[in-house]
């Protein structure tokens, strides 16, 4: 077998199928995608090349610096109120034990499995502002209950609630299963030391969850960055463009005004903001202890 595996041809006939798909499937569309965004491409007919021409229409164009903000937004959403629910939801679920600890833990992830048209078109029935059961609560209360959620100045907000509640699941499950992973011995040598659950929390479950946190947090502000189906089914971006998401908008430029080259150069920016972000959190997220040993690697 290793002299098998030693063998040039057969290394060759195992790489180039992987290489073949990863140059036809991400690498090829990856190239058109920024020719694109350098003509006036409008996926049909002839094209002409038009330099940065799309990319100066980018800076001046309001709607794409409000979905950029909007992404922002529910980015921020993501970190500050669903991961930090998510983490304690989840340490919560592991102390549990028992039959309820995996009907709790089904009944968070419920929203997952069911199909994002499901989820937009219930959100939909729950906002409406005639018979919607939001509205219909506050008029239990005494209220009147004619708030329009999708009005200009609400609709934001009423999306950003519908996308932290639909991936909460997720993010829980994760930090879930990190939580699992952790030696219970640590957990058992902190008790006989006689601390308490809080400080367990703090000073065990935090920093060895760090790494999964890491990744979570940079799959979750990348989620937010690429977010469209759901604001597609509720919204589709209005009402204007107060609910516009950098996705959402891409598929709008491209496939309905059919402006395919200014929609690629939208993309090339979206993929440029996603590595800077990667590369962003992952300093943010790196072990200070090895900073100064690379330090005095880099001295010797």
């Amino acid at each position: 077998m290793k002299k098998l595996y030693s063998n040039k041809l057969v290394i060759l006939s195992l790489v180039i199928p992987g290489l073949l798909l990863f140059f036809f499937a991400i690498l090829a569309p990856i190239c058109l995608s920024v020719y694109y965004g350098f003509t006036d491409y409008s996926g049909m007919g002839s094209f002409r090349f038009i330099g940065l021409e799309n990319y100066k229409a980018l800076m001046t164009d309001s709607a794409f610096w409000t979905s950029l903000r909007n992404s922002l937004l529910l980015a921020i959403g993501f970190i500050c109120i669903q991961h930090p629910l998510a983490l304690i939801v989840a340490a919560v679920l592991d102390k549990l034990g028992g039959r309820s600890e995996g009907v709790f833990r089904c009944i968070y992830f419920i929203p997952n499995v069911i199909s994002v048209a499901v989820i937009a078109y219930l959100w939909k029935f729950i906002y409406n502002p005639d018979f919607g059961l939001l509205n219909n609560i506050i008029r239990a209360f005494g209220g009147k209950g004619d708030i329009n959620w999708f009005s200009n100045d609400l609709a934001i907000w009423s999306v950003l609630i519908v996308l932290i509640w639909h991936g909460f699941g997720w993010g829980m499950l994760i930090y879930y299963t990190g939580i699992k992973n952790i030696d219970p011995v640590l957990y058992e040598a902190a008790a006989i030391d006689g601390a308490n659950q809080k400080t367990t929390f703090l000073k065990i479950t935090l920093p060895l969850m760090k790494p999964v946190i890491q990744v979570n947090v940079t799959m979750a502000v990348i989620s937010a960055l690429k977010q469209m189906e759901t604001v597609y089914l509720l919204t589709n971006g209005g009402p204007g463009n107060s609910t516009q998401f950098a996705a959402n908008y891409l598929y709008q430029q491209a496939f309905k005004a059919f402006k395919y080259g200014y929609g690629n150069a939208i993309g090339v920016i979206f993929i440029i903001i996603c590595l800077l972000t990667t590369v962003i959190l992952n300093k943010i997220f790196e072990d200070r202890d090895e900073i100064p040993k690379k330090r005095v690697r880099g001295a010797v």
